[in-house]
């Protein structure tokens, strides 16, 4: 059962699409001010880890600041969206972006030992502070997912066209596909830069979890057929591809199909010829 104001906040099928085909939904300063500013002392004292695999409400007690940041309205009608209710935490980590620190991570993807292909884990980024484009932000490559890499197989690609780098306001949070090309960039101001990590682990099927009920607009068709400029020509087809077979599994529509993608390629007559 969904509480009402999960309910009220759940994200609609456009969005989803929009998740499936670059990987990533971004929430722009959905978390109030208040927290912000408590956010600044909590994540500069840590935050203790919980063991991998640790339900979400026993990983962060009730009233602690990581636990009414997964309440936050939109915060958790988004979570609920893409993995459901009570996911487990997999791990959380603050990353720190030191002022004038002269490097950058590496593009990687995170702990991508992973063949699923029908579901996927969660990533919630909250930046507590605005990020400006010279202090760095996050670099993520949109549509870069389904392509299966070993986690930081891509480090030695340093720019790819159409790379997105966070410049956000304070109380931003971006949800990632687990499976996203992604990096802390080089912060060249004068402040530090913050942001906390978690990665959800789903416990129910991720299927139909969203508002479906706008599941015929034409724009999620629009959403799932979004290209990416660094792509190959060849190979954005198979991006379409794995799309389709998402979608497939989040909707539970095997019929689903674009251009008749998926169609041709499973023909599988079994009756034999006369």
């Amino acid at each position: 059962m969904t509480t009402p104001t999960i309910r009220g906040n759940l994200l609609n099928s456009v969005q989803m699409a929009h998740f499936v085909s670059h990987g990533s939904l971004r929430m722009d300063a959905v978390v109030p001010a208040e927290m912000n500013d408590e956010a600044m002392t909590v994540l500069a004292s840590d935050i203790p880890p919980a063991p991998y695999g640790t339900p979400l409400d026993e990983a962060y007690p009730e009233g602690s600041f990581v636990r009414r940041l997964t309440e936050v309205p939109q915060v958790a009608g988004a979570l609920h969206s893409l993995v459901g209710p009570r996911p487990n935490v997999d791990h959380h980590a603050v990353h720190v972006r030191q002022p004038h620190e002269g490097r950058a991570q590496p593009l990687h993807a995170d702990a991508i030992i992973d063949v699923r292909s029908d579901a996927f884990d969660v990533q919630l980024m909250y930046y507590p502070a605005e990020v400006t484009l010279e202090m760095g932000g996050t670099l993520s490559v949109p549509g870069s997912h389904l392509r299966r890499t070993n986690e930081s197989d891509t480090g030695r690609y340093q720019n790819l066209k159409g790379q997105d780098r966070l410049v956000c306001p304070a109380g931003t949070v971006v949800f990632l596909h687990h499976g996203l090309w992604h990096g802390g960039r080089r912060n060249d101001s004068d402040t530090k830069r913050y942001m906390f990590k978690i990665r959800f682990n789903p416990t129910v099927r991720q299927r139909r979890l969203w508002d479906t009920s706008d599941l015929a607009d034409p724009r999620v068709v629009s959403e799932l057929t979004a290209h990416f400029p660094w792509y190959e020509h060849a190979t954005a087809r198979l991006e379409q591809y794995n799309r389709i077979l998402l979608w497939r599994a989040l909707t539970g529509d095997e019929q689903f199909d674009i251009e008749h993608w998926v169609t041709r390629v499973s023909n599988r007559p079994q009756e034999a010829s006369a």
